[in-house]
């Protein structure tokens, strides 16, 4: 079973997600790659919540694939360009969280390889048998 870890003493976190989640021997891990707000039909939608929904989709269907779901994530990695688009990020990134609550990490970085993509995620989950 997968575990929280906010120890006393260490600020609770500004958010929905864990300053330490423990996976216990033999789980199965799977690592994605950043995945962008792009569609299979190639359309990129100018929000970055619409980005950001196309990008959680993306994770989900990477998760099925793998007979796994949000409920095994363990870390999210976030990236914005801009720092106003925290909040519209995190409401689309809370809707797919799920207890125990993943390590969590978003950065406001400069661009990426098409100025028109706001926003990219990648996780990392594991599965306990």
């Amino acid at each position: 079973m997968k575990k929280s870890i906010n120890p006393n003493g260490v600020r609770k976190p500004f958010g929905n997600y864990s300053h330490g989640l423990y996976v216990p021997p033999g789980a199965g891990l799977l690592v994605t790659s950043g995945q962008l707000g792009i569609g299979a039909d190639e359309v990129i939608p100018r929000s970055v919540k619409g980005q950001a929904e196309l990008c959680f989709e993306a994770i989900g269907k990477i998760l099925a694939e793998a007979d796994m779901g949000f409920e095994d994530v363990i870390r999210i990695n976030g990236y914005v360009t801009m720092r106003e688009d925290f909040p519209a990020y995190m409401d689309v990134r809370d809707r797919f969280i799920s207890d125990p609550l993943p390590v969590s990490t978003l950065l406001i970085v400069s661009g990426f390889t098409r100025a028109e993509f706001l926003v990219e995620v990648e996780v990392t989950a594991a599965k306990v048998p």
